[in-house]
Order: C-alpha cells, then sequence, then structure tokens
C-alpha cells in the first residue's frame, strides 16, 4: 500500500476530476486522482473495431459548449463537423416512412403548429430560468410537480406534437420516460442549451466531434498530470473531518485537505463515510438516479446511406430506435451509424437473447434506412447501465419534486467533501462542456479556501482562472 500526501484528492478521472485536478496543479496545489477503472475518461470512452473508431460514451460539441471549447483549444485538439448533407427520414406511429428535407418533421400542419406553440412555450419559460438555479423560478414549485408528459399535455391536445417534443428531452437527453421526470427537469435540460430551440435542432446540439475521439481530451488531461492519475483505485472508504480527508484506494491512500467526489450521484453512496454523511446528503443522493440508453452502434464498407441522397439522420418517436446518425469517423472510408433505444424500450430489448436483440436492433435501423442497413460488418451495443462504476446513461435527474426540493443543496461542500461532476452542472448540464465547467468552479473554489481568499460565485467555468506557467511550476 502506498500512502500519499496531498493538497488535494480527486476521486474519478472523467472529464470533471481530471479538469478539476489539472486546474488545481496550475495553481500550485498538489493532486492525486484515484480512478476506479482501468481507463480515464468516464463516461467517455472510444475503441478501435475493425478498423472503424467508435465513441461508446459521450462524442458531440455544440456551439454553445464553450467551457469545453476552450479547454481543448488549450490542449490543441481540433474538431470536424458531423455529417448533415442529404434528406432525412421520418417514421410516424401508423408506420409511415416519410423522406423529408427542413427542420419540420413531415407531419401534418395542425400537428406543427401545436409542435412550433410547444416549442415556442419551453423557449419562453427557459428565458426566465437560471440554469444554475432552477429550483429558484417562481413557479418552480409548480412546475417541479408535475411531470412533463402531463405537462405538455396541459398546453397541447396533439398526441403526436406531444410525443414528437417529448422525444427530444425524455429519449434524447434524460433517457427516461416523460411522466417519471418534472417540467422544471426540463426547463433544466433546456436552459442548459441556452434555449429549447437549440436542443431540438440536430444539427446545433449535435454539431461537431473530437479528432482524437472524445475520450481523447480525457487522455490528453491525464498526460498532463502524468504519475499523480492512479487506476485501479476505487475509493470504497473515506474518512473526514474540518481538517482533513483520508481516502482509500485499492492499494493507494492519500492524506489530504480536500477531495472532490467527481463521480456521478447515483454513486456517491459506495463510499463509505466516517463519520457518515448529513442527514441532508444521505436522502438528496436517493432521489437522484440514472437515465437508461443503448447506444447502437453499426459499420458498413461504405456509407451507403449518402449514395441515395439522405442524411443518416431519422427520427420515429414511437419507434424503438427513436434517433439514428450518420457517426461516420474523421477520415475514414467506412460507414458508421448510431442509433438510440432508451428508457422503456432499452428495457425491452434486454429482456431479449443477444441473436432476438441484434435481429430487432437492425429491422429497426432497416425500417428508416432500407436492407442494406441489415448486414453490419461491425455491430456494438454501448451498456453503461451494467457498468459498475456507471450504471446508466447519460446522466442523473431528480425524480418528480426533486429538483426544487433538493437541488439548492446538491453543489454544497461538505465540510473537506466538495461533489463534481455534469449531473451538478447548470449551463452544460450531462454534456463533457458541464462537466469541464464544474471541474473548474470546483478548483476554484478549493483555491479560495485553501488560500483564505474570496471565490466569485459568479465564475461560470468557461475560462481557467490559473495560468499555464503556474501549472509549470507546480
Amino acid at each position: 500500500m502506498t500512502t500519499l500526501d496531498r493538497d488535494v484528492v480527486i476521486i474519478g478521472a472523467g472529464p470533471s476530476g481530471l479538469t478539476a485536478a489539472y486546474e488545481l496543479r496550475k495553481a500550485g496545489k498538489t493532486v492525486a486522482v484515484l480512478e476506479a477503472r482501468d481507463r480515464v475518461g468516464g463516461r467517455t470512452w472510444s475503441q478501435n473495431m475493425d478498423g472503424a473508431t467508435i465513441e461508446i460514451g459521450g462524442q458531440w460539441i455544440s456551439p454553445d459548449q464553450t467551457g469545453l471549447y476552450s479547454l481543448i483549444e488549450e490542449l490543441g485538439i481540433e474538431t470536424f463537423e458531423r455529417y448533415k448533407e442529404g434528406k432525412s427520414v421520418y417514421i410516424a406511429e401508423d408506420g409511415t416512412r416519410t423522406v423529408y428535407e427542413g427542420e419540420d418533421f413531415p407531419v401534418g400542419e395542425a400537428t406543427i403548429a401545436e409542435m412550433n406553440k410547444l416549442i415556442a412555450e419551453m423557449d419562453r419559460l427557459t428565458a426566465q430560468v437560471n440554469p444554475d438555479a432552477p429550483w429558484e423560478h417562481p413557479q418552480a414549485a409548480e412546475l417541479d410537480m408535475i411531470s412533463f408528459h402531463h405537462w405538455l399535455r396541459s398546453i397541447s391536445s396533439d398526441e403526436a406534437a406531444c410525443n414528437n417534443i417529448g422525444l427530444f428531452i425524455a429519449g434524447g437527453m434524460l433517457t427516461k420516460p416523460a411522466h417519471t421526470f418534472s417540467a422544471l427537469q426540463a426547463l433544466l435540460m433546456s436552459s442548459s442549451a441556452g434555449s429549447f430551440s437549440n436542443l431540438v435542432d440536430e444539427d446545433f446540439i449535435l454539431d461537431r466531434r473530437m479528432v482524437g475521439t472524445m475520450q481523447g481530451v480525457s487522455i490528453a488531461v491525464a498526460e498532463r498530470l502524468g504519475t499523480d492519475v492512479y487506476l485501479n483505485n476505487p475509493v470504497l472508504k473515506l474518512d473526514w473531518s474540518e481538517d482533513g480527508v483520508t481516502a482509500y484506494g485499492a492499494d493507494v491512500t492519500v492524506n489530504a485537505k480536500k477531495v472532490v467526489i467527481a463521480v456521478p450521484p447515483n454513486l456517491y453512496s459506495r463510499i463509505s463515510y466516517n463519520p457518515p454523511m448529513p442527514r441532508r446528503q444521505h436522502v438528496t443522493h436517493q432521489h437522484q438516479s440514472m437515465g437508461l440508453v443503448i447506444k447502437v452502434h453499426a459499420v458498413y464498407s461504405t456509407p451507403f446511406w449518402r449514395e441515395e441522397g439522405l442524411s443518416g439522420t431519422c427520427f420515429g418517436p414511437n419507434s424503438i430506435i427513436q434517433e439514428v446518425y450518420d457517426n461516420t469517423y474523421h477520415g475514414e472510408s467506412t460507414g458508421t451509424l448510431v442509433g438510440f433505444i432508451s428508457d422503456v424500450n432499452a428495457d425491452a430489448m434486454f429482456e431479449l437473447s443477444e441473436a432476438e436483440r441484434k435481429e430487432t436492433i437492425l429491422k429497426g435501423i432497416a425500417e428508416f434506412l432500407g436492407e442494406k442497413a441489415l448486414t453490419p460488418e461491425v455491430f456494438y451495443l454501448s451498456d453503461f447501465g451494467s457498468e459498475e462504476w456507471t450504471r446508466g446513461a447519460y446522466a442523473t435527474s431528480y425524480d418528480l419534486g426533486g429538483l426544487f426540493r433538493f437541488g439548492p443543496d446538491q453543489n454544497k461542500n461538505v465540510g473537506p467533501i466538495y461533489f463534481s461532476s455534469s449531473d451538478l452542472a447548470g449551463e452544460g448540464y450531462q454534456h463533457v462542456d458541464g462537466a469541464v465547467r464544474m471541474g473548474r468552479r470546483t478548483a476554484a473554489r478549493i483555491v479560495a479556501s485553501v488560500d483564505g481568499t474570496d471565490y466569485d460565485p459568479n465564475y461560470d467555468g468557461v475560462i481557467s482562472k490559473f495560468g499555464a506557467a503556474q501549472e509549470q511550476n507546480a
């Protein structure tokens, strides 16, 4: 067993924990990062499968994600545009397949009008919401008591319009049925992206990808931290007092002034705290849970859909696979599709045998793009729900009433214990951008506490507070 003395110990080597460690090092603080897995990156992860680059976890960056953009600029990482050329495909509730162009789904004019009405109302409310404190909205308590499903139907009686709009947050983001989370939680999701209009625009929210993959961002930061990152060291016990902490990994123990718990809230209880956490934290964390989504990867010898004038973008709000996109990696000649199967549809897929699951999913893609989709060269399903150190995807959210009741406490430190993850972010919530912002903000709070200086509560984490020269002198 190796015992280390550091200013700060960070639990979790995902984007948020690594960013926090990187910022602390720049500020002249000593750090150690303990990671349970045998890799860095957390919910970002990539592999090469038969010559094709597969991003198993998070991968896209949108124009509003300025925190992440500032980090990759600092790291010298470039981006490339997602393939968007050509027509899209929509499958209606009755199974009708339509190839279309433009922003609107190919549904009746009355349904389009109702969808636009719902979008406008979401945008109106979103503009009133502070993503860092959605519970401060004048109607927060009311909005947190009604499910997003029922709130939509209180605005519109058009079922197709409600399902189409619900898709973007329920299946597309929180990966939970719309009746299980509140309208306030949905508003947090949209305010985190700047507007609901941004959230429903796939060309905005799924704008670009990383050259070197999204996991490459974590790898680049970890390289700068060098030997201060310790893999295969899950922390299952944490001693703490107002004077400091001791974190016990598998073969590394760290004594530190502060600790950053940089894992999703559903994993906080994996750690045994001595003394126990206060009652408020015990209760709060039980109301934050992961969604469930299967990310489908299908690689073909060529991107055949492009030859047919299709972008690879497909929507089916009532289909097993609700979204499909061209996910071909920069510079590769093969064609890759990515699809998403969320919440109860994911439950249904996991009830099938492996062979039945593959057949059902490929038939679902073929309903959008034709029989060529039935025979990929690579077929892989991302299943973070089975990962011991994640247990779901994409991120945690509160149950009904939880965001208003417990949200104000989610970012408060408990003595020397600080929390940092994309799950706790305002802007960039659920995205790597939010993880970066939270990592920077948490580091700045700790530096202020350790140095006895003031912390700026308006600091948004977009630009690093600490210069590269300070890091070199750490």
